[in-house]
C-alpha cells in the first residue's frame, strides 16, 4: 500500500501560498485527536492561520501537523492528524485544495491526554465559582502578531 499524497500537497500548497506572498490557512475537523483551542471551534471544525509568521515551529510530517500559536496572547501548542485537514487555501484568493476527512490509522493514534470535543466544548455546565475554564470569546477566530 502506497503512502497517502494528502501530506505532501498540503506541504506544497503551503509552500506556494508563501512563494506568492498568500496566507495559508486551513481548516481542521476536531476530534478526540486534535489539540486545538475549544473555544474557536465551531460545528467541529477550526480555521487556522499556518503562515510562517503566525505560527513557531510549524511541522507538517505525514500523519500529523503541529506548531505552537498565539491565541488571545496566550501561547498554544496546536496538534491534529493531517487526515483530519479538510482543506489548506490561501486567505486572499481563496485557491487552495480541499480533503477528505480520513480514519484515524491504529498506530497514528494521538498521544494520550487530549479530551473529547463534546466533553470540552459544554457550556454553562460548571459550578459557580469555577474559573477552570476560560470564557468562551465571541466572534471569528483571528491569530495576529505579538511583537
Amino acid at each position: 500500500m502506497s503512502t497517502s499524497t494528502k501530506p505532501y500537497l498540503i506541504r506544497a500548497l503551503h509552500e506556494w501560498c508563501t512563494d506568492n506572498g498568500y496566507t495559508p490557512y486551513i481548516v481542521i475537523w476536531v476530534d478526540e485527536q486534535t489539540n486545538v483551542p475549544r473555544e474557536f471551534v465551531k460545528d467541529n471544525e477550526i480555521v487556522l492561520n499556518i503562515a510562517h509568521t503566525a505560527t513557531k515551529n510549524l511541522h507538517i510530517d505525514n500523519d500529523w501537523l503541529s506548531f505552537s500559536a498565539r491565541f488571545g496572547g496566550v501561547s498554544r501548542e496546536i496538534l491534529a492528524p493531517v487526515g483530519n485537514i479538510m482543506s489548506i487555501f490561501a486567505r486572499e484568493t481563496g485557491e487552495g485544495m480541499g480533503f477528505e476527512v480520513e480514519a484515524p490509522a491504529p498506530a497514528a493514534l494521538a498521544p494520550v491526554g487530549l479530551r473529547p470535543v463534546e466533553d470540552s466544548v459544554v457550556e454553562n455546565t460548571t459550578p459557580e465559582g469555577d474559573d477552570s475554564k476560560p470564557p468562551r470569546p465571541s466572534g471569528k477566530p483571528s491569530l495576529r502578531i505579538v511583537k
